[in-house]
Protein backbone atom coordinates (compact mmCIF):
# COMPACT_ATOMS: atom_id res chain seq x y z
CA UNK A 1 0.00 0.00 0.00
CA UNK A 2 2.51 2.39 0.63
CA UNK A 3 4.17 2.50 -2.72
CA UNK A 4 1.15 2.85 -4.33
CA UNK A 5 -0.50 6.04 -1.79
CA UNK A 6 3.07 7.38 -2.37
CA UNK A 7 1.55 7.68 -6.40
CA UNK A 8 -1.48 8.54 -5.71
CA UNK A 9 -1.10 12.10 -6.66
CA UNK A 10 0.49 11.11 -9.80
CA UNK A 11 -1.73 8.21 -10.79
CA UNK A 12 -4.96 10.88 -10.06
CA UNK A 13 -2.96 13.37 -12.00
CA UNK A 14 -2.80 10.87 -15.46
CA UNK A 15 -6.61 9.84 -15.13
CA UNK A 16 -7.52 13.07 -14.99
CA UNK A 17 -6.24 14.06 -17.79
CA UNK A 18 -7.26 11.08 -19.74
CA UNK A 19 -10.93 11.79 -18.65
CA UNK A 20 -10.04 15.70 -19.57
CA UNK A 21 -9.05 15.04 -22.94
CA UNK A 22 -11.89 12.05 -23.56
CA UNK A 23 -14.15 15.01 -22.59
CA UNK A 24 -12.65 17.72 -24.60
CA UNK A 25 -12.66 15.05 -27.60
CA UNK A 26 -16.22 13.93 -27.10
CA UNK A 27 -16.97 17.42 -27.10
CA UNK A 28 -15.49 18.14 -30.44
CA UNK A 29 -16.80 15.22 -32.57
CA UNK A 30 -20.32 16.40 -31.28
CA UNK A 31 -19.83 19.96 -32.02
CA UNK A 32 -18.25 19.02 -35.81
CA UNK A 33 -19.70 15.92 -36.36
CA UNK A 34 -22.84 15.64 -35.00
CA UNK A 35 -23.55 19.29 -35.19
CA UNK A 36 -25.03 18.80 -31.44
CA UNK A 37 -23.12 18.37 -28.60
CA UNK A 38 -23.16 18.45 -24.24
CA UNK A 39 -22.49 21.67 -22.26
CA UNK A 40 -21.37 19.45 -19.50
CA UNK A 41 -18.59 18.16 -21.40
CA UNK A 42 -16.59 21.44 -21.13
CA UNK A 43 -17.91 22.43 -18.19
CA UNK A 44 -16.42 19.54 -16.49
CA UNK A 45 -13.31 19.57 -18.17
CA UNK A 46 -13.25 23.17 -16.92
CA UNK A 47 -13.33 21.34 -13.22
CA UNK A 48 -11.01 18.62 -13.46
CA UNK A 49 -8.50 20.97 -15.25
CA UNK A 50 -8.48 23.31 -12.46
CA UNK A 51 -8.04 20.00 -10.30
CA UNK A 52 -5.28 19.06 -12.15
CA UNK A 53 -3.36 22.60 -11.96
CA UNK A 54 -3.89 22.94 -8.19
CA UNK A 55 -2.67 19.00 -7.19
CA UNK A 56 0.22 19.50 -10.13
CA UNK A 57 1.19 22.04 -8.63
CA UNK A 58 1.55 20.43 -5.06
CA UNK A 59 2.93 17.22 -6.67
CA UNK A 60 5.55 20.03 -8.59
CA UNK A 61 6.91 20.66 -5.13
CA UNK A 62 6.82 17.11 -3.99
CA UNK A 63 9.39 16.65 -6.67
CA UNK A 64 11.23 19.57 -6.94
CA UNK A 65 10.73 20.74 -10.35
CA UNK A 66 8.45 24.03 -9.80
CA UNK A 67 9.78 27.14 -11.72
CA UNK A 68 12.01 29.16 -10.12
CA UNK A 69 14.45 31.90 -10.74
CA UNK A 70 17.99 30.66 -9.86
CA UNK A 71 20.41 33.14 -10.91
CA UNK A 72 21.04 35.11 -7.70
CA UNK A 73 20.92 32.21 -5.04
CA UNK A 74 23.92 30.40 -7.71
CA UNK A 75 26.06 32.83 -6.94
CA UNK A 76 26.11 31.87 -2.83
CA UNK A 77 27.26 28.47 -1.67
CA UNK A 78 27.15 26.47 2.14
CA UNK A 79 25.98 28.23 5.13
CA UNK A 80 24.76 31.51 3.54
CA UNK A 81 23.19 29.46 0.74
CA UNK A 82 21.31 27.16 2.94
CA UNK A 83 19.83 30.41 4.82
CA UNK A 84 19.03 31.62 1.70
CA UNK A 85 17.00 28.04 0.48
CA UNK A 86 15.27 28.32 3.93
CA UNK A 87 13.99 31.75 3.90
CA UNK A 88 12.56 31.51 0.18
CA UNK A 89 11.04 28.05 1.22
CA UNK A 90 9.92 29.99 4.65
CA UNK A 91 7.96 32.57 2.45
CA UNK A 92 7.12 30.21 0.01
CA UNK A 93 5.40 28.17 2.81
CA UNK A 94 3.70 31.26 4.05
CA UNK A 95 2.42 31.93 0.38
CA UNK A 96 0.83 27.99 0.15
CA UNK A 97 -0.39 28.81 3.39
CA UNK A 98 -2.01 31.74 2.57
CA UNK A 99 -3.94 30.05 -0.19
CA UNK A 100 -5.00 27.28 2.21
CA UNK A 101 -6.69 29.14 4.85
CA UNK A 102 -8.50 31.78 2.63
CA UNK A 103 -9.21 28.46 -0.15
CA UNK A 104 -10.73 26.80 2.83
CA UNK A 105 -12.97 30.26 3.80
CA UNK A 106 -13.87 30.71 -0.50
CA UNK A 107 -14.98 27.10 0.08
CA UNK A 108 -17.27 27.50 3.16
CA UNK A 109 -18.80 31.01 1.74
CA UNK A 110 -19.58 29.33 -1.04
CA UNK A 111 -20.96 26.50 0.46
CA UNK A 112 -23.43 28.66 2.23
CA UNK A 113 -24.50 30.88 -1.05
CA UNK A 114 -25.53 27.58 -2.56
CA UNK A 115 -24.93 28.76 -5.76
CA UNK A 116 -24.34 25.86 -8.60
CA UNK A 117 -22.51 25.38 -11.90
CA UNK A 118 -24.85 26.57 -14.93
CA UNK A 119 -24.24 23.16 -16.97
CA UNK A 120 -23.45 20.08 -14.30
CA UNK A 121 -25.68 21.99 -11.15
CA UNK A 122 -23.13 20.82 -9.04
CA UNK A 123 -22.52 23.11 -5.81
CA UNK A 124 -19.74 25.71 -6.48
CA UNK A 125 -17.90 24.75 -3.71
CA UNK A 126 -16.86 21.47 -4.87
CA UNK A 127 -14.54 23.45 -7.95
CA UNK A 128 -13.29 25.50 -4.75
CA UNK A 129 -12.31 22.82 -2.78
CA UNK A 130 -8.75 22.40 -5.60
CA UNK A 131 -7.85 25.90 -4.18
CA UNK A 132 -7.21 24.62 -0.19
CA UNK A 133 -5.98 21.31 -0.94
CA UNK A 134 -3.61 22.21 -3.50
CA UNK A 135 -2.38 25.12 -1.41
CA UNK A 136 -2.46 22.82 1.43
CA UNK A 137 -0.30 19.92 -0.20
CA UNK A 138 2.34 22.86 -1.59
CA UNK A 139 2.30 23.82 2.57
CA UNK A 140 2.90 20.27 3.61
CA UNK A 141 5.78 19.23 0.54
CA UNK A 142 7.48 22.82 1.65
CA UNK A 143 7.61 21.91 5.33
CA UNK A 144 9.11 18.42 4.73
CA UNK A 145 11.90 20.61 2.14
CA UNK A 146 13.03 22.71 5.17
CA UNK A 147 13.26 19.74 7.26
CA UNK A 148 15.36 18.25 4.39
CA UNK A 149 17.72 21.41 3.88
CA UNK A 150 18.12 21.75 7.85
CA UNK A 151 19.32 18.71 8.04
CA UNK A 152 21.46 18.61 4.89
CA UNK A 153 19.96 15.71 3.68
CA UNK A 154 19.12 17.44 0.23
CA UNK A 155 21.08 15.97 -2.50
CA UNK A 156 20.32 19.26 -4.74
CA UNK A 157 21.91 21.24 -2.32
CA UNK A 158 24.64 19.40 -1.74
CA UNK A 159 25.38 18.66 -5.59
CA UNK A 160 25.21 22.25 -5.90
CA UNK A 161 22.06 22.81 -8.17
CA UNK A 162 18.84 24.69 -6.55
CA UNK A 163 16.33 23.32 -4.37
CA UNK A 164 13.37 23.35 -6.05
Amino acid sequence: MGKRFARMEEILLVWTLILMVALIAGQVFGRYVLQSAPSWTEEMARYIHVFQVWLGASYAVKIREHIRVEAFINLFHGTVRKIMEMVSVIIWFVLALFLAVFGTKLVLDSLRNGQVSPAIQIPFWIPFLAIPIGGAGMAIRLVQQLIRIYKGNDDKLESGGAIQ
